[in-house]
């Protein structure tokens, strides 16, 4: 019997043991069935939509073409658990082309990948109601342990992938390799840097937003003499379908999903998921508030149907809950954050303005006033030895000009007593090791984050890493190097794209700032640019 065989005959044993099950369930409705099932040993938590039908789902649905077209994805890796997740597409670009009705999944987790050491399977549901997306909350594993998992539905096999639990509470940890990536834009290059993400098979990736642009093809962050690489299929994102739609065309892209495949994902959002720049409720356009929510609450859906996400995620309306910590034995705790739902208006307005009075107004808030405390309180209660904070825009100080002091209104800089307000819980708690990863500005940066931005000589309270695009374009790259002249606390930029990788133990932080030359050459081979060095109890980073 060949490997094929051998996969389908494993296949239709799973399926007849997990129909001779629901045969004993039977009358009793799907959601009641779901629950006695998922109180089995060795069963997972299952996720449905609102309003599922109480209907036994199709076990054997035929589909007109491989439905696992967006691969598979593990995410939020705990001691015991993860995440897995997939979306049954074989028309990915078109809506999804499955019928509208509730179709079991299996799924399997092994130990190898070959999968002769199965240590958990199960089935569960894709329903139509979140775009038949499966989100799968296993429990039961081994800490600090390589898994592989697959999924199988209507006699189709998904690709494998491979992930990886945290280790346990309080366990000494030697050390970790992570990466934290963002900003792909489809049509800006190829994604060899998520290529290289696989290829250097993390314990885990930290993506900081902007996974995908809303744009309609050929607009937005492009200069004029930049023609795209490929195109986005369709107008602007503002429907449920146009963001399904969306996610999956960047999700056939073969090297995001073997990134995918390739270990645990910790996600959290930008503005591109929804809309270029917005703020809470308020759109870039001036929208009315209600037209605008109805957007965010397509965008949202979409967003958690196509992410390793855990239900605690899943979204009522245009509101989600996105924050939330996870941790890394004695060595590391994560505070992912969520830096666009709850913020305030860019109170001087969009753009790069000289800074004005509203912005020192003490109510302004980039992460909402229950956000932050939560975040305040996460970093009192942390005993790791390192503490990091994953977010979206740039949190150190940057005057874009060489006259008049001049900061971007959306990141930091537009809601500067929010940031004197976590720097100084930081400074005055004596919090140390304190690590602050960014993404969305399309550049590569280190930054010394002081007490004083005003004074070069303050206080260094933490260190912020901010990574480059994977492939977004930056129209001022050329101009990057004057930002070292007149803000003397940041101490690196470049605007190649890539990634940046991390390894991580207790007497050191290294940050490789990984690049490819070009991103609009397919086969472009990541390389590293630049060695940054954070030693355990000094705040700021040296080249390595």
């Amino acid at each position: 019997m060949n490997r094929h065989e051998l996969t389908r005959a494993r296949f239709e044993n799973a399926l007849v043991r997990s129909m001779s099950r629901r045969r004993l369930l039977a009358g009793t409705g799907l959601a009641a069935s779901l629950a006695v099932v998922a109180s089995l040993p060795g069963r997972a938590s299952v996720v449905l939509g609102q309003g599922t039908p109480a209907a036994t789902p199709a076990s054997g649905t035929g589909f007109s073409g491989d439905p696992f077209t967006l691969g598979v994805a593990s995410g939020d890796p705990l001691p015991d658990g993860v995440v897995l997740w997939t979306r049954l597409a074989p028309e990915p670009t078109d809506g999804g082309g499955m019928p509208p009705v509730p179709v079991e999944v299996l799924w399997e987790v092994a130990s190898d990948d070959a999968f002769g050491d199965i240590v958990q399977s199960g089935s569960a549901v894709a329903a139509p109601t979140l775009g038949h997306s499966v989100h799968v909350d296993v429990t039961g594993l081994d800490p600090a342990t390589e898994y592989f998992y697959r999924f199988m539905a209507g006699g189709e096999v998904s690709p494998t992938g491979r992930t990886r639990t945290a280790p346990a509470a309080g366990a000494t940890v030697d050390g970790i390799r992570f990466i934290h990536a963002s900003c792909s834009n489809y049509e800006h290059g190829f994604f060899s840097g998520y290529r290289g993400v696989a290829d250097d098979r993390p314990d885990f990736v930290l993506h900081l937003g902007d996974y995908l642009y809303e744009y309609p093809s050929n607009a937005g962050f492009t200069p004029s003499t930049y023609e795209p690489v490929r195109s986005h299929t369709g107008a602007e994102t503002t429907s449920l379908v146009d963001y399904r739609n969306r996610h999956a065309l960047y999700k056939t892209d073969p090297d995001l999903q073997a990134a995918h495949a390739a270990a645990p994902w910790i996600v959290t959002w930008d503005d591109h998921e929804v809309e270029n720049n917005y703020a809470a409720a308020i759109s870039e356009d001036s929208l009315p508030e209600d037209t605008f929510l109805e957007r965010r609450a397509a965008a949202y859906q979409a967003y958690y149907e196509h992410m390793p996400l855990r239900p605690s995620s899943l979204p009522t309306g245009p509101d989600m809950q996105l924050y939330r910590g996870l941790r890394y034995g004695s060595l590391l705790d994560i505070a992912m954050l969520d830096g666009r739902q709850y913020r305030s208006d860019q109170p001087c307005g969009d753009g790069a303005q000289v800074r004005c009075a509203a912005a020192l107004d003490e109510s302004q808030t980039m992460l909402g006033p229950d956000q932050e405390r939560w975040v305040l309180a996460q970093l009192d209660a942390s005993e790791a030895t390192w503490r990091t904070i994953g977010q979206q825009t740039m949190m150190g100080q940057l005057n874009v000009s060489p006259g008049e002091p001049t900061f971007s209104m959306d990141q930091w800089d537009g809601y500067p007593a929010a940031r004197n307000r976590f720097l100084q819980h930081v400074s005055s708690r004596g919090i140390s090791n304190t690590v602050v990863l960014t993404g969305d500005i399309h550049s590569a940066w280190v930054n010394d984050l002081l007490m004083d931005f005003e004074d070069a000589n303050s206080e260094v309270v933490a260190t912020e890493l901010v990574c480059t695009s994977i492939t977004a374009d930056n129209p001022l790259v050329d101009q990057l190097q004057l930002a070292l002249l007149f803000n003397p606390h940041i101490q690196f930029v470049d605007g190649l794209h890539g990634y940046t990788l991390n390894t991580v133990t207790a007497d050191s932080w290294t940050a490789e700032m990984r690049t490819v030359p070009n991103v609009t050459e397919e086969t472009a081979e990541v390389s590293t640019l630049a060695t940054w060095v954070i030693e355990s109890g000094q705040a700021g980073a040296v080249e390595g």
